[in-house]
């Protein structure tokens, strides 16, 4: 056994799979839980009591995390003119109009987000099939199909997530990374738990969040008590 195996063998035996710990327990414990030599992504998973199949039931929407994600992202915009300017300005990766449709059908997916005025969703909608299933086509309804290009490049860049439950009514989502430190992912982790919980359909019956658990990229789960997290609303 290599030292990540044994690293990762010493981490899933200090975490008891049976209890539900409290937001700062969970954080403090997943931080003292380093399995892996690199900066771990970690990350938030929710279960929820939503059918995903009813449309409204959906759950969607954005949150700015108040420290970022810690990854870099590329944010490509769709527009033309001053908005052109606005967007390079604002320190968007790239920018264009049709020629960046032609590239994108070719292939070129050198991105990570996607932001749309929205005069050229016309022509932006060819690339559905290509950005619709990688979750990267720009929608009104997340705040990428927009006037104010600048603000929608800070925000990406600056580290606003996007969530959306999936078929399996649950809801993943980047919080950060291991050096971060417990503190700061625990106030990210509140930031997104907030957003989820106005993000409730009117719809939804009984037991909003089901349950939580949140992990590094190497490391074992962590479940946190929602109940009391919910009750504390």
């Amino acid at each position: 056994m290599g030292n990540t195996g044994k690293r990762l063998k010493e981490s899933n035996a200090k975490v008891n799979r049976a209890k539900l710990y409290s937001v700062d327990e969970a954080f403090k414990l997943l931080t003292e839980l380093r399995a892996a030599k690199f900066d771990e992504s970690v990350d938030v998973a929710m279960r929820l009591g939503v059918d995903p199949r009813k449309s409204d039931q959906m759950v969607r929407g954005t949150v700015s995390l108040p420290h970022g994600t810690g990854k870099s992202v590329r944010v490509l915009v769709f527009a033309k003119g001053e908005k052109e300017k606005e967007a390079k300005d604002a320190g968007a990766d790239t920018v264009g109009a049709e020629d960046l449709i032609k590239q994108i059908q070719d292939g070129w997916l050198e991105f990570d987000k996607a932001i749309a005025t929205p005069d050229m969703m016309g022509v932006v909608s060819r690339l559905g099939k290509i950005l619709g299933p990688r979750g990267m086509m720009p929608n009104p309804k997340v705040g990428t199909v927009t006037m104010d290009i600048a603000k929608a490049v800070r925000e990406l860049k600056g580290g606003r997530v996007e969530f959306r439950v999936d078929k399996g009514a649950n809801v993943h989502c980047p919080i950060g990374k291991f050096s971060f430190g417990a503190q700061k992912l625990a106030e990210n982790f509140g930031s997104l738990f907030e957003a989820v919980m106005k993000a409730k359909p009117d719809t939804a019956k009984g037991t909003y969040i089901k349950a939580i658990t949140i992990s590094s990229t190497m490391g074992p789960g962590i479940k946190i008590d929602a109940n009391s997290l919910t009750q504390a609303k």
